[in-house]
């Protein structure tokens, strides 16, 4: 049903039943220092993949490359924390592999089941269809700077915290209120995701930059320019494709390209679904930022001001750590 012909997030294989297999993997190198928090966060990064299709996890598989030189007590740690946060999502790990390499990578391979009539891809997107975020940006500035040890304590917990949550919740309430489009905002950032939807769907995309949230702290970690290859890679790439309104400054122009490690995810919800929805979030502490909408004309624009229906935060109840908007709608021209 989806295979290397679309942009998707995982890849989907059609049952006899009536469900759909969903089938995808990732794994990076360490982006936090604590040995349990970095396998936890690959964990829950490569299980939104499979929340991203609107499917619920079942089975994983261990990715590992791990030097020989690694302390046993580190590599039990790392497999602590991805093993728990399998546990969280319901599903089990059955096995794996691993072999040695310099630097550490983990991840997994994940596999979910979805009813194949109740699929989310990327080519789904329908004029009219309002955007919502499910988590801040900034976790690429905030660990490249964690990384130049310059980063806050608190900042960092911050970024952790936000990572360590699994997209279960938001996955299923879109679901319940028939979104059919939405993608996990990962490696290719909130505007490269975005433009490979919007290119999928055959739309266009209009972004309210004093609705978007992210991490705080991210913005001064941009002036001073703690920033991932990825991210200028993204903005070189996905640049092209994309307008903003000359109000949008430039640490807010990165921080929209800014590569994402577990981040959250971007449904498409129709227009009379969105109060519902809303009010199933807040209900569920489920966090949940308008930010966009989808048009008809062809391309991704970001302008300065707020979105017409967002509210001014997310449910306070449920979320890991505090955020800023990526614009002063205050001080904005």
């Amino acid at each position: 049903m989806v295979g290397l012909g679309a942009p998707d997030d995982a890849a989907v294989w059609r049952l006899e039943d009536g469900q759909a297999l969903v089938v995808s993997t990732d794994f990076f190198t360490p982006v936090v220092d604590d040995p349990y928090d970095y396998g936890a966060i690959a964990a829950a990064n490569a299980l939104s993949d499979v929340y991203a299709m609107g499917a619920r996890p079942i089975l994983a598989l261990n990715v590992a490359c791990l030097p020989p030189s690694l302390p046993l007590d580190m590599v039990q740690r790392i497999s602590r924390g991805a093993a728990e946060k399998v546990r969280e999502a319901g599903a089990v790990i059955a096995g794996g592999h691993s072999v040695q390499d310099d630097e550490p990578k983990v991840g997994l391979v994940a596999l979910g089941l979805a009813p194949a009539d109740r699929l989310m891809t990327k080519a789904s997107a329908r004029p009219g269809d309002i955007l919502v975020l499910t988590k801040p940006l900034g976790t690429g500035v905030t660990t490249t700077a964690l990384k130049a040890e310059q980063a806050e304590r608190q900042h960092v917990e911050q970024a952790v915290a936000w990572m360590k949550v699994l997209n279960a919740s938001v996955s299923r309430l879109a679901v319940q209120h028939h979104v059919k489009a939405a993608t996990d905002v990962t490696g290719f950032s909130l505007l490269g995701h975005a433009s490979e939807m919007a290119q999928a769907s055959g739309v266009g995309v209009r972004f309210y930059a004093s609705s978007i949230p992210v991490l705080t702290g991210a913005r001064s970690y941009v002036a001073r320019h703690h920033v991932p290859g990825g991210t200028y890679d993204n903005q070189l790439y996905f640049g092209p494709q994309v307008v903003f309104s000359q109000a949008v400054d430039e640490e807010a122009r990165i921080l929209l390209f800014d590569s994402q490690t577990s981040g959250g995810l971007l449904v498409a919800v129709p227009p009379d679904e969105l109060a519902g929805f809303l009010e199933d979030a807040q209900e569920a502490k489920v966090p949940a930022w308008v930010i966009g909408s989808v048009e008809s004309e062809r391309g991704i624009r970001v302008v300065p001001e707020s979105h017409p229906t967002a509210k001014d935060a997310a449910p306070s109840g449920g979320i890991p750590g505090s955020y800023e908007l990526l614009i002063d709608s205050n001080q904005t021209p």
